[in-house]
This record gives C-alpha cells, sequence and structure tokens, in this order.
C-alpha cells in the first residue's frame, strides 16, 4: 500500500514556489486597474479581456519555473526564430491598416515583432555572458549589429513603436554590460541637437513640399502633429487634442468610474487600447494616475533590486533590461497620451486591452521571479 496522502496545503505551496510576492501584489494592483477601467472603457471586451489575464499569468508561472541557465539555452534559437518570421512578414505577411505585420501560420496569426521584446534581451544578455570578464569594444559592436537586423526588420513592416521597443530592449543590455560614455555623450548631443532643430524650426519642417528623408510621410505627420495639434483639429490632432481635454477635464479626483464624457460620449478615440490612461485621468483624476504611478514605480524598483542581487552577469544583465522595458512602455505611453510625445502605438503596460502586449509582459515578470528564485536557492544552498 502507498502511503501517499492528498496534501492540499503542500500542492499550494508548490504552486507558489516560484511566485515572487511583492511582484505578484504589484502586478494584482495593475491587473486590478485593467479590470475598473475596461469596464468603463469598453465593458463587452472584458470577457476576452479575463482570458487574456488568464493566459498571461499561466505564461508568467511557466516562466518563472524555469532557471535562468534553462532560459538562456532558448536564446539563440528563438532569436534565430524570431528573425526568420519577420523576414517572413515582409515576404508573405499580411497586411492591415497599411502595415505588414501579421504572419499566417495556418492554424492561427502570429505578430513575430513581440518575440523579439524578449527574445531580444535574451540574446544579448547571452552573448555578453559568454564575453563575461573579457568584453571588448568589437563585442559592442557585434551586439549592435545583433540589435539593427530585427529592428531594421519591424521599421520595414511598417511599426515605429514596437521597432523602438525593441531597440530600448537591447539598447538597455548594452549599456548595463559596459557601455562607455565617451560613447553614449556623442549620441546624446546630437539627439538633442535633432530635436531642437525640428522644435525651432517645426513651421518650416512641417510643410507638406518637405521631404524628411529618414521618416516616412505619416512618422512625419505624427511629429508635426505633437507640434501643434491645431494644425488639423479633426483629423491627425484629433486624438491627442481628445486626451489632453480628457485628461485635464479630470482635475484631483476625477469625474468618478463610469463618468467620463470623453470617454462614454465617445470623443476619445482608442480608449480601450493606447489612450486608456486619458480614461483613467478623466475618471479617477490626478489622485488615480499618482496611485497608478506609484505602482509601476514600485515594480521598478523591485526588478532593480533583483537585478542588483542577481546570481550571475546574464541575471544581471537580463533583470535590468526587463526592469527598463516597463519603464519605457509606461513612459512612452503617458508621454503620448498627455501630449508630450508622438503617437507611436505603445499601450500602457498591464493596462491596455489586447493580449499580445500583456503576455509579452507578464513573460518579462516570470523571468524577474525566476531570476530571483535562483538567488534564493543558491542563498539557501
Amino acid at each position: 500500500m502507498s502511503n501517499w496522502r492528498f496534501n492540499p496545503i503542500a500542492l499550494v505551496r508548490a504552486f507558489l514556489r516560484p511566485i515572487d510576492p511583492i511582484l505578484m501584489l504589484l502586478l494584482a494592483v495593475l491587473l486590478g486597474y485593467a479590470w475598473v477601467l475596461m469596464q468603463s472603457a469598453s465593458p463587452e471586451r472584458l470577457e476576452n479581456q479575463s482570458a487574456h489575464f488568464a493566459i498571461a499569468l499561466g505564461a508568467m508561472w511557466v516562466m518563472a519555473w524555469l532557471t535562468p541557465a534553462r532560459l538562456l539555452r532558448f536564446a539563440l534559437p528563438l532569436y534565430a526564430v524570431g528573425v526568420v518570421l519577420l523576414i517572413g512578414v515582409d515576404l508573405f505577411g499580411e497586411v492591415s491598416k497599411g502595415a505588414r505585420r501579421w504572419l499566417d501560420i495556418g492554424i492561427t496569426r502570429i505578430q513575430p515583432s513581440e518575440i523579439m521584446k524578449i527574445s531580444m534581451p535574451l540574446m544579448l544578455a547571452w552573448y555578453f555572458h559568454q564575453r563575461e570578464g573579457q568584453t571588448r569594444f568589437v563585442d559592442f559592436l557585434v551586439a549592435g549589429a545583433l540589435l539593427v537586423m530585427p529592428v531594421g526588420l519591424i521599421l520595414i513592416q511598417p511599426d515605429l513603436g514596437t521597432s523602438l521597443l525593441v531597440a530600448a530592449s537591447g539598447l538597455y543590455v548594452i549599456y548595463f554590460a559596459g557601455l562607455s560614455w565617451k560613447l553614449i555623450i556623442p549620441l546624446i548631443v546630437v539627439l538633442v541637437i535633432g530635436l531642437g532643430s525640428v522644435v525651432a524650426f517645426g513651421d518650416t519642417l512641417c510643410q507638406p513640399e518637405v521631404d524628411w528623408q529618414v521618416l516616412r510621410e505619416y512618422q512625419k505627420q505624427r511629429v508635426c502633429t505633437l507640434l501643434d495639434p491645431t494644425r488639423d483639429p479633426l483629423g491627425k490632432g484629433f486624438h491627442i487634442i481628445q486626451s489632453t481635454i480628457a485628461i485635464g477635464s479630470g482635475g484631483v479626483s476625477g469625474k468618478g468610474w463610469l463618468e467620463g464624457t470623453q470617454t462614454h460620449l465617445a470623443f476619445l478615440p482608442e480608449r480601450h487600447t493606447d489612450f486608456i490612461f486619458a480614461v483613467l485621468a478623466e475618471e479617477f483624476g490626478l489622485a488615480g494616475a499618482v496611485v497608478l504611478l506609484a505602482t509601476y514605480l514600485l515594480l521598478i524598483l523591485r526588478g532593480f533590486t533583483i537585478a542588483a542581487f542577481a546570481p550571475t552577469h546574464a541575471s544581471r544583465l537580463l533583470a535590468g533590461a526587463i526592469t527598463m522595458i516597463f519603464f519605457t512602455y509606461a513612459f512612452v505611453n503617458m508621454g503620448m497620451v498627455s501630449g508630450i510625445l508622438p503617437v507611436v502605438g505603445v499601450p500602457l503596460p498591464f493596462i491596455s486591452y489586447g493580449g499580445t502586449a500583456l503576455v509579452t509582459l507578464c513573460l518579462g515578470i516570470g523571468i524577474l521571479m525566476s531570476i530571483q528564485r535562483s538567488r534564493l536557492v543558491a542563498r539557501s544552498a
């Protein structure tokens, strides 16, 4: 006879073993925000988004169980598959809303650029881990080439928002790997001069006959709309104008849940995806926005804490890059919704409607949990 007995407490403990309680608590707050805001912005999509929550949390749990060493074994093949799929998109992808971003693989459609948000930092972390203690300048050049290839393929689609996120995820790893400030400062100077020139000469540069060469026409229009949304208030400037009206009308305490006029009178476009932060600001005001910002800040601090005490060089690079990805998502989204950055189609992390971005971000949370669990196991051993 077997002595095995069903022990529900032991089963729950085993299930929760890879879960970091602090990260889980912060994620629960963000998903709670998402549920409340979706109920107001687009209640008919709430059931689908609840299914997305379940899938994303399951993916996070699986990722948390994998050790960082095992994750790194998938770095090269995952990166290679991602690049091949991106090439497939450019050759055979489906066109939707003027962009070729989706690939039909028979059983479903996938957006390969989303794979690169995780595989890119994973690949570069693995690459620099192989050269730990002997990193040379040529290694940074190789890392740059590994980054430019998928970013260029995504830009061709075109998908500026995703290309910026993938580029940022790789640049964070390169920076944390020890890129010299002597190389970073000149790039910052060039960027500041370029942005200053656009602001100073915007009226001239935004004339229809001026070709910006490096940007497509729709990208030029997004920058010009940022400089002056009233140039086309019922067209290209409509999003930003209505969003800033919603944010400003919320005041300190907001109009109340389900009481937002810009939201419920359908003045606010894309209110369930890219512009959901405007729904929050209108209905919950500055107070609700500050709570959300504080939650993001705590999430970033927790991520950096995990990175600082990570047991290996690759784990530190990966945890630091993923944490900065969360910051980039939040900063770019809230910046574009409030009118200080161009509209580039970046969702508010963990809040906006959509399954792909949510799963990608929860995979990032799972990687942080994996790294934290490996540190605790190493310490106890």
